[in-house]
């Protein structure tokens, strides 16, 4: 669906008139799943391209305003929540603009620092009573589910199998498998679910100065296994950030054998995926977080 800063004006005019002729502009780097503007000094506006995650406009307006006050770090904060109307098709959103840049691993002041907070926020998200909280469901890409769930999540067995066989050539498959059956074999969370962000990767977090000071994008938020929330240890820190992000975290070796195995699913770029195919970089990108999955997994003798 074409987003464009036409639609967007035309919505706010008719929704919320105050801010129609505030600054409208796309962010650099907008997400495949929403589309992103900044609107004025102050705000932004935030629409799913697709039916299957509208349900996160709902979830994230219902449940930050109960959770912001209990969490370290500042977080996406819900201004209003708009309707379908002029020819788009679903509930769309306003925020508050949050300052940051992109947090990266090269970008890092203090990299350990940086572990220890962002194991502070995830502790502190997973303390927060989640009583009635939602259940992985398909809005938030089922992310908090079981390892070896069958439904459709970037970790569900079906999906990740065939991505291993199409890098054949291009990685050491037998150790991205045996990687992957150590996550599915480690035993399952027997606690109580807990929230779970779902998709703490660096373009959701931000930081000023190279220190992290926000997380957003709380659309694939849920009440689950806490394992996803393990993935910044390969897909944002630094290797020398790790065993202090896990000692940080207090996690169980289960835990992060399973959270590995989140990782190692969300770093399989597939060739003729178009997604890789129009941006090489995203191949590099996940090809290297894939080797820090591997060489975690063979320092603890795998």
């Amino acid at each position: 669906m074409l987003i464009d800063a036409g639609l967007v004006r035309r919505l706010l005019a008719a929704q919320f008139p105050r801010w129609a002729e505030l600054p409208l502009s796309p962010v650099p780097l907008s997400g495949m799943d929403n589309a992103t503007f900044r609107l004025g000094d102050d705000l932004s506006v935030r629409l799913p391209r697709y039916a299957h995650w509208a349900g996160q406009v709902e979830r994230e307006h219902t449940w930050l305003p109960r959770l912001a006050p209990q969490l370290p770090l500042a977080v996406s904060a819900p201004v209003a929540m708009g309707e379908p109307g002029e020819g788009y098709p679903y509930p769309w959103s306003v925020y508050r603009w949050l300052e940051g840049e992109r947090a990266t691993a090269e970008g890092l002041a203090d990299p350990v620092r940086t572990a220890v907070e962002l194991a502070e926020f995830i502790n502190a998200l997973q303390k927060i009573d989640a009583t009635g909280g939602p259940g992985p469901q398909q809005s938030n890409a089922f992310r908090g589910v079981p390892m070896g769930d069958t439904r459709d999540s970037l970790a569900a067995d079906a999906r990740v199998r065939p991505k291993i066989a199409a890098l054949k050539g291009m990685v050491d498959v037998a150790a991205v498998t045996a990687v992957w059956e150590a996550a599915l074999g480690a035993p399952a969370w027997d606690a109580p679910p807990v929230w779970i962000h779902g998709d703490l990767a660096t373009g959701n977090l931000l930081a000023v100065e190279g220190r992290l000071s926000a997380v957003i994008d709380f659309g694939t938020l849920a009440v689950g296994d806490p394992a996803v929330d393990v993935l910044p240890a390969w897909k944002f820190l630094p290797d020398a950030a790790r065993d202090v992000f896990r000692a940080a975290l207090g996690v169980d070796d289960a835990t992060w054998a399973r959270g590995r195995g989140w990782a190692l699913a969300g770093s399989l770029p597939v060739p003729d995926d178009p997604f890789f195919q129009k941006e090489p970089a995203r191949v590099t990108a996940a090809l290297h977080h894939l080797e820090q999955v591997l060489a975690d997994h063979r320092a603890e003798g795998g």
